[in-house]
């Protein structure tokens, strides 16, 4: 159980570590967006906008679901609230 958590954090840890794919959550953190709106918003291909998604989501950092031929990304805040308080954990003193 704790090698999975942790492994998990790695993953959104690994995947926070992109400018890019931060910028992506705090659009998320707004708004659900389509693959499409996100793209717009940046001066890089589709491809490399998927790749950046599918990181996020192997994360478990975004939910992607089918509406129609469109894919909506949307803030997956259970794993952003695990990985801060992972981070709170770090300021505690060593007593704790």
């Amino acid at each position: 159980m704790i090698r999975k958590r942790v492994s998990h954090l790695n993953d959104a840890f690994k995947a926070l570590s992109d400018p890019t794919r931060r910028q992506i959550l705090q659009m998320l953190r707004e708004q659900d967006l389509s693959a499409g709106q996100i793209a717009d918003q940046f001066n890089i291909s589709k491809p490399s906008i998927s790749h950046h998604l599918n990181l996020l989501k192997q994360a478990k950092l975004v939910t992607e679901e089918r509406q129609g031929q469109n894919r909506v990304y949307s803030l997956n805040m259970t794993v952003v609230q695990e990985a801060m308080g992972w981070f709170l954990g770090m300021l505690g003193t060593k007593g704790e």
